[in-house]
């Protein structure tokens, strides 16, 4: 059987901001793949820290990777959110990357994995700004994400409630006060891991 390719599009969600390279979500996800007899190569990744949808274009245009991929997972926006930009910019830049991660996996619709954008709000780093407010911006752009990979037919990973235990659980975010922690980064691998799981199953 050929080793499986993945790749992994996003910010520093993606890229595991403050955590080990191991603990990143698409490290944590392809390890449990192969724990299942599946050959996995190491997650392609292309992300950086403060990255737009702007920015994370560029960043695969400078990367020019070559699929098809076997699996491809697309998680962005906070930084939009964070910046203040328009929602309607993001839908349309959104489903362009959208587009672009579903040609990676050979036009296979059903290989690419949405993951909502994490609510930061809850974060010791939000103290003394407005979290509702916060939550309120995070669900919108994460219904235009939503609304996006449905109608492309991909899968969706409604990860931002896990997130949101991050306001009574410490330990979900990392030493940096923002980011998630490795912990917290299991628990999307595991959601992850089932739907790709069942994904290549079917063949």
């Amino acid at each position: 059987m050929q080793a499986l390719h993945y790749l992994a599009l996003g910010d520093s969600y993606t890229i595991g901001e403050s955590v080990s390279e191991a603990e990143r979500f698409p490290e944590q996800t392809a390890a449990k793949l192969r724990a299942t007899s599946l050959q996995v190569e190491p997650p392609l990744i292309i992300a950086r820290t403060g990255w737009t949808t702007d920015e994370l274009q560029e960043g695969i245009r400078l990367k020019h990777p070559q699929g098809p991929f076997d699996l491809v997972s697309l998680l962005i926006g906070v930084n939009n959110q964070y910046r203040g930009l328009p929602i309607e910019e993001y839908s349309k830049s959104f489903l362009e990357l959208l587009n672009g991660a579903i040609a990676f996996a050979g036009t296979r619709s059903s290989r690419v994995f949405v993951l909502s954008i994490p609510d930061w709000g809850v974060t010791p780093f939000a103290e003394g700004r407005d979290r509702y407010r916060i939550a309120k911006d995070i669900d919108a752009f994460n219904a235009v994400n939503r609304g996006h990979a449905e109608r492309a037919g991909v899968h969706y990973l409604d990860i931002t409630p896990l997130t949101r235990n991050a306001s009574t659980d410490k330990a979900l975010v990392a030493n940096d006060g923002l980011h998630p922690s490795g912990k917290a980064y299991g628990q999307w691998a595991d959601q992850l891991f089932e739907q790709m799981k069942q994904e290549l199953s079917r063949g």
